[in-house]
């Protein structure tokens, strides 16, 4: 009977470790991040080491983040390109996201009533799922107009507030425009572009992480 009681102690002893440890280790498994975007993301004419989602991962990691950032770019991509193809990227199973579409509308010229509309519905199927969400804006160009400026312009904030989004307002911050820090079309970042990114959207990103990370425990 004492050695039946023994074994019988020892087994629950080891099987209240290990539920001690489950939720711990469960924690420390790296969260996932999704960058959805076009070829801002996708890191177009750039080597995969030098794309946002592999730079971004890269940073994160050497702050200390426990983390892998998941390339959901696709170059061309509109907002409602990117809706369309939405639930199968969703199957990468991420604990959040950092949306980053908008660009080829303006582009396109596309009515901004339908980006918001697009942008609205890949929001929500984010929200549904429980994802928190970054969301980087756009600037829309001036040579399109005041008004279409404008009222492009005023999209992601609007969004950002209605989704309770962390918002990052301009993606291209510090970058638009310089040719130092541009591939020869003007419109794509190069590797030191992406860099400068990075490093001052890094911030951002942590605050949604830190989101993600509430919403495992």
């Amino acid at each position: 009977m004492r050695m039946t009681f023994a074994v019988s102690r020892r087994a629950l002893l080891l099987a209240a470790a290990g539920m001690a440890l489950a939720p711990s280790l469960a924690r420390a498994a790296p969260l996932k991040l999704l960058a959805y975007g076009d070829s801002l993301t996708a890191g177009y004419g750039l080597g995969p080491a030098d794309a946002l989602p592999a730079q971004l991962e890269a940073a994160l990691q050497a702050a200390g983040r426990e983390v892998s950032v998941i390339n959901g770019g696709v170059s061309g991509d509109t907002t409602a390109a990117g809706l369309a193809r939405a639930a199968w990227t969703l199957g990468e199973n991420p604990d959040c996201v950092m949306l980053c579409l908008g660009a080829n509308d303006f582009l396109r010229g596309l009515d901004p009533r339908d980006t918001e509309a697009n942008l609205r519905a890949l929001m929500q199927l984010f929200a549904d799922r429980k994802l928190p969400i970054l969301l980087a804006g756009m600037l829309a160009p001036q040579n399109l107009g005041q008004d279409y400026a404008a009222t492009f312009d005023a999209i992601f904030p609007r969004l950002a507030a209605e989704f309770d989004a962390v918002y990052y307002p301009f993606l291209l911050e510090g970058v638009a425009l310089d040719p130092a820090l541009n591939q020869g079309d003007g419109i794509h970042p190069n590797a030191a572009g992406v860099a400068v990114i990075v490093q001052r959207i890094l911030p951002s990103v942590e605050t949604l992480l830190d989101r993600a990370a509430a919403r495992t425990q």
